[in-house]
């Protein structure tokens, strides 16, 4: 059984892709969900209950720091932002993390970055975990 369980939101079928391949190459990943939209991640949030969730900043429709604002309304898995308007230490990603988000992530390096940006997915869930007990 994976002791990830990761919901990935991007409106971008190709970073959809990538990512599923880059934290399905884990065997301790499981991804449980895909999500184009809010609408479609509002739903896999409760069908699914993902420990972690993978979630771009544009999206059509609701955007992602606006979605950030709902969850913070209720108990969810930790978001981490993955998205080209984030870089460390940037305006956006103190905002992302101001509104909720528990880490950010440069999209361009989701790639040559892999175990990095999978260290982080795991981390978020084991801070989570620790706090739960």
């Amino acid at each position: 059984m994976a002791r990830y369980e990761i919901l990935i939101v991007d409106d971008s079928l190709t970073i959809r892709g990538i990512l599923e391949q880059v934290l399905g190459a884990d065997p301790d990943c499981r991804v449980v969900g895909v999500a184009s939209d809010v609408d479609t991640a509002r739903k896999l949030i409760k069908d699914e209950a993902p420990n972690v969730i993978t979630l771009d900043l544009a999206m059509p429709g609701m955007d992602g720091m606006s979605f950030l604002d709902e969850l913070s309304q209720h108990y969810h898995a930790p978001v981490v932002v993955i998205s080209s308007s984030t870089t460390a230490g940037d305006a956006i990603s103190k905002e992302a993390m101001t509104r909720g988000a528990a880490a950010c992530f440069d999209k361009a390096k989701m790639v040559s970055e892999a175990r990095r940006l999978l260290a982080l997915l795991k981390r978020q869930v084991a801070r989570e975990t620790s706090r739960a007990a």
